[in-house]
Parts: structure tokens; sequence; C-alpha cells
């Protein structure tokens, strides 16, 4: 059995301010994935290298830093030694330190920021070179008879279900077409969206806005953060879960329990 939880911390300096070194001590978890660090290595305390867990243990860490300062970032803690950890090894992605990619042996997991589309669809273009070359990534995992768990901030809310406000958001990032499209032929392939594999209900959001009076109170968000996993691994799904009683971020975290 492995527990992994992901969680955009919209800078984790600002979370570790907000209870979120408690929040690791409580999630039992073998991986923690992180997006949206916003640091550099030299900003990195011990605390932040090597978190406490609920099991007396401290996390070994992996990080991957934007070149630009205090912009996205990814890292990944765990309580498993992986094989090699990487990035994605592309220039324009690893420049904003949008992976962390581990190699267990059996499954590769990534922790995964990707890129907002931005107001107009500025970024769209970019966007969706990352949303390909993750696919062309899982694709080469599958090929060679390995699991691949995709886990972050995919910034795309799916399907109607997956936003509160479908119809006022149309045409807006997080909600164009082409980023909906692209997340279709990702299922398409058969790559299992592991919340909606075992929650078909509306409600159920991982980002409010901090920009609308409430919205987090009122629950008028978006479900734009994912596990996803190969449909191999679909029969080993035991549970997938949205925590939005944790605080720290505009994101919540979200959980995935695998019986592998």
């Amino acid at each position: 059995m492995i527990r992994s939880c992901s969680w955009n911390v919209n800078g984790l300096r600002a979370a570790m301010g907000k209870g979120f070194l408690d929040w690791v001590a409580s999630t039992d978890a073998d991986f923690i994935c992180l997006q949206e660090t916003k640091l550099q290595e030299e900003q990195l305390t011990e605390d932040m290298r090597h978190p406490l867990g609920a099991d007396g243990r401290r996390y070994a860490s992996f990080w991957s830093h934007a070149s630009r300062k205090g912009y996205a970032g990814t890292a990944l803690y765990t309580r498993r030694d992986p094989l090699s950890v990487t990035t994605l090894g592309i220039q324009e992605f690893d420049d904003e330190g949008r992976t962390v990619v581990a190699d267990f042996g059996d499954f590769v997991l990534v922790s995964a920021y990707f890129p907002n589309s931005q107001e107009a669809g500025a970024r769209l273009d970019y966007k969706l070179r990352f949303c390909n070359a993750i696919l062309e990534f899982c694709e080469r995992i599958r090929a060679s008879g390995r699991h691949v768990i995709i886990a972050g901030d995919y910034n795309i809310a799916h399907t109607p279900i997956d936003l509160a406000r479908p119809e006022q958001n149309e045409g807006n990032a997080g909600y164009l077409p082409e980023e909906r499209a692209w997340m279709d032929t990702f299922t398409g392939r058969g790559y299992i969206d592991t919340f909606r594999h075992l929650c078909r209900e509306p409600g159920h959001y991982t980002w409010w806005s901090y920009r609308a009076p409430k919205a987090r109170e009122k629950n008028i968000g978006w479900r734009l953060d994912y596990h996803c996993v190969d449909p191999e691994l679909g029969p080993a799904i035991r549970q997938a879960t949205i925590h939005p009683e944790v605080l720290g971020s505009d994101h919540c975290p979200v959980g995935l329990v695998l019986d592998i």
C-alpha cells in the first residue's frame, strides 16, 4: 500500500507560517508532492528539506526550482528511496521548475505544476506543449511495462462538474476548450483521474480564488489538482480524496491510496 499527497502550497515560505509542518506530520504519506514552492535552493531551511513525518522519521526531499526567483517550482518528499530523481528533461519546462520525476522501479511518480494558460490564452501554446510532453512521457513509461502517477496542479477543470460556475467561466484560463480537449485525449488514452474514478458527485473543489470574496467559505471553487494514473493501476485505487479543511494556500491537498 502506498499513500501519496499533493498540494499547491502557493509559496512554501508562506505555508510554513500557516501550519505546513503540522500538516506534513499528520498525513502519514509515503510521498508528498508540492507545487508552486516559489523559492530557490539557498532559501531552503532544514525543516523544509527534511520535515518530520507521522512515523517520527524525517522525509528526504528533491526539488526543481525555477530560474526566475519567487516563481513556480516543484518538490517531492519521500519515505522511500528512489532509484533516481530527474526532471522532464525539456529546458523550457525545467527552467520553470515544472516537474520532479522520481523512479521507484515498478512505478514513476511525478510532481507536476502545469502552466497557467493566462488571460486570453497568452500562454496556451506553452501550456499545451507541456501537456503533450507529459502525455508522451507517460506513454514511454507505460510502454516500458511500468506504472506512472502524475500528481499535481493541472490548472485544468476538465468538465462542468469540476467548477462551481462553468457557464460564467467559458473562455477563462483553466477552462479553455483546448485545455479540456487535452484532458479528453489524456483520459481517452486510458489514464485515470483517480478522484472522478471513485466520486461522480459535484461540489468537490481544490482551488478557490483569493480575488472572489468568501469564495472558499461559499465553496465557489475549481477542481484543478489531481492524481492521475495509468489504466493498469485502476484496480489498485483504494482512495482518492480532497482535503478542503486544510488551509494555508488557495489550493487544498489531494490524496491517493494505491494497493501496490
